[in-house]
C-alpha cells in the first residue's frame, strides 16, 4: 500500500511538473515503486557509496539532482552550500525525516511521528552529554576498555575486530545508559540488538527472512528485555533504592516530565533507549574498526599514535584511570580518527523533508519532497580535500576543513548530540589498544561494504603482536 501511494505521488508530481512548468532538479526517478533504491544500496554493498552521488553529480549537476529513494521523490543536495542549506534551515524550510522502516520498528513513532520522537529525545539528552557530565564517564569507559581487552584480546593471537568493537561500544552504552555491567545480562540481548541495528535502514519489505522482517522481530525481543529492566528500575526508584544508578539516562527518563507535565510511559522509554543504544554504539564501533584497519596499513601513523598515548600514560600513576584532561592531550589521535571518518564515514548521509515550497540553485523543491545530503559529496571531493584518497591527519590541524565540508556528525541544529560522547569512547579504546598491541591484517585486500555503515567484508581479522 505504501509503495503504491508512493508511485501515485510520483506520477502526480510528474504531471504537475509538465502542466505547471515547475523547474525540478535534473535527474531521473528510476523504476516504478522502487526508484533508484536498489542502485543506491548496491553501490554501498560494493563498498563505493560515493559512486551513486559522484556519477549523478557529473551527469546532472554538482549542486543538486533528483531521484527516488526508498519509495520517495528525493532531491539530493551536494557540496558545502547544500549542507549549509539543510543544516541551517531546520524547521524553517526542512525538517527531519526517517524512512518508513524506522517508523515500523519504533512503535512509539506510530503514535506521533519520528520527527516528534526525535525532538523529545534530544530534549532529554543535553544534561548527559555536556562536558561537565561527560567528564565522569571517562574513567568508566577506561575500565570497560581494559576489561574488554583482558577478556577478548589478550589471550588470543588473532581476533576479528568489528564484532569485538561492537561488544565494547555496546557494553559502554549499557553501562552509561542503563547501569548494566553484567556481561551475561548484556549478552542476553546483544545479538538481537545487532540484527535490529542492521535492519533499521533496510527496504521496508516485511517478508520472512528479509532484513526488515528480522529487524522487527529483533526489536520486539530487545523491547521486551528493556521493559523488564524499566519495570524493575521503577520499583527501585519508588522504593528509593536507585541511588547507584540515579545519574543514568534511564532514571532521568523515569523521573522527568514532558512539557505537559506527563511522565513517559514504558513503551516510549523503551523505544528511546533503543534509539540511543543504536546511536551510542553502532557508529563508534565502525570508526574504531577502521582506525584499526588504517593503523595496520600505515605504520608511521601507528607509531605517532603510540608515541602520543605513551606520553599520556607517562603522566599517570600505576592503576590510575584516564580522566578528562588526558583526553584533551590526544590531539594527533583525534586527527587520525577524523581522517578515518572522512574516508569511511559511519553516517553516509541523512534525509530531510521539505515543509514548504522553496528554490535552491535555480531549481524548485516542492513541499513534501525528501532531501538527502551525503557525506561523500564533500568528503571525497578534491575541491575541498586535495588528493582525497590520501590518508592525511594534518588536514585537521589548525582551523581544519572549510565549514560544512566535513560532516560525519551532521551540522547546525541537527549536529549529532553524541559527538563528544563518541570522541571519548573512541579515544579511550585507542589509548588502551595501541599500548598493548601492534597488529597486521590477515586479509590485506579485504573488501569494504556499506550496509548502511561501512564494515570490512570479513570483519577485519588481524594477528596481534603483544608489546
Amino acid at each position: 500500500m505504501a509503495l503504491s501511494l508512493s508511485f501515485w505521488t510520483r506520477f502526480f508530481v510528474h504531471q504537475l511538473e509538465k502542466s505547471s512548468g515547475i523547474n525540478l532538479p535534473p535527474g531521473k526517478m528510476g523504476f516504478p515503486f522502487i526508484g533508484e533504491s536498489l542502485e543506491f544500496l548496491r553501490m554501498g554493498r560494493k563498498g563505493t557509496p560515493e559512486r551513486f552521488i559522484q556519477d549523478r553529480m557529473a551527469k546532472y549537476s554538482t549542486q543538486i539532482f533528483k531521484t527516488c529513494l526508498l519509495g520517495e521523490p528525493t532531491a539530493v543536495v551536494c557540496g558545502a552550500a547544500g549542507n549549509k542549506l539543510l543544516f541551517s534551515n531546520e524547521n524553517k524550510l526542512v525538517t527531519s525525516w526517517s524512512p518508513r522502516s524506522v517508523e515500523r520498528i519504533f512503535l512509539s513513532s506510530r503514535q506521533t511521528s519520528t520527527k516528534e520522537e526525535s525532538m523529545k529525545t534530544r530534549k532529554l539528552l543535553p544534561g548527559f552529554l555536556k562536558p561537565e557530565a561527560l567528564q565522569k564517564y571517562v574513567g568508566i569507559m577506561d575500565s570497560i576498555a581494559k576489561w574488554h581487552l583482558d577478556n577478548h584480546w589478550d589471550l588470543n593471537e588473532t581476533v576479528t575486530v568489528f564484532p569485538l568493537a561492537k561488544q565494547y561500544t555496546f557494553m559502554v552504552a549499557c553501562r552509561l545508559f542503563l547501569s548494566i555491567d553484567d556481561p551475561k545480562h548484556i549478552a542476553k540481548f546483544a545479538n538481537p540488538f545487532h540484527i535490529l541495528a542492521a535492519g533499521v535502514m533496510s527496504i521496508p519489505i516485511n517478508f520472512p527472512g528479509t532484513p526488515f522482517n528480522r529487524a522487527i522481530k529483533a526489536a520486539n525481543t530487545v523491547r521486551k528485555e528493556l521493559r523488564a529492566i524499566i519495570k524493575q528500575r521503577k520499583i527501585n526508584v519508588l522504593a528509593g533504592k536507585s541511588s547507584s544508578s540515579k545519574h543514568d539516562i534511564l532514571s532521568h527518563m523515569l523521573t522527568t516530565t514532558d512539557e505537559n507535565g506527563q511522565f513517559l510511559n514504558e513503551m516510549d522509554i523503551a523505544d528511546k533507549i533503543l534509539g540511543l543504544l543504536i546511536g551510542g554504539h553502532d557508529t563508534a564501533s565502525a570508526v574504531i574498526t577502521f582506525i584499526i584497519k588504517y593503523l595496520a596499513e600505515l605504520p608511521q601513523v601507528y607509531n605517532e599514535v603510540l608515541k602520543e598515548q605513551i606520553e599520556v600514560a607517562a603522566g599517570k600513576q600505576s592503576g590510575e584511570m584516564l580522566d578528562w584532561e588526558d583526553i584533551q592531550k590526544m590531539k594527533y589521535s583525534w586527527n587520525v580518527a577524523n581522517e578515518v571518518m572522512r574516508l569511511a564515514p559511519p553516517l553516509q548521509g541523512s534525509f530531510r523533508e521539505a515543509v514548504t515550497d522553496f528554490t535552491y540553485a535555480g531549481f524548485s523543491i516542492p513541499k513534501g519532497w525528501k532531501l538527502y545530503w551525503s557525506t561523500n559529496a564533500t568528503h571525497k571531493n578534491p575541491d575541498y580535500f586535495p588528493d582525497p584518497e590520501k590518508f592525511d591527519p594534518s588536514r585537521f590541524e589548525g582551523n581544519g576543513p572549510i565549514p560544512y565540508t566535513y560532516v560525519p556528525f551532521g551540522g547546525g541544529p541537527r549536529m549529532c548530540p553524541g559527538k563528544e560522547y563518541a570522541r571519548l569512547e573512541i579515544l579511550v579504546f585507542i589509548h588502551n589498544v595501541v599500548r598493548r598491541f601492534s597488529w597486521y591484517k590477515l586479509h590485506p585486500n579485504e573488501d569494504v561494504i556499506v550496509d548502511p555503515m561501512p564494515m570490512p567484508a570479513k570483519g577485519l581479522p588481524i594477528r596481534l603482536r603483544h608489546h
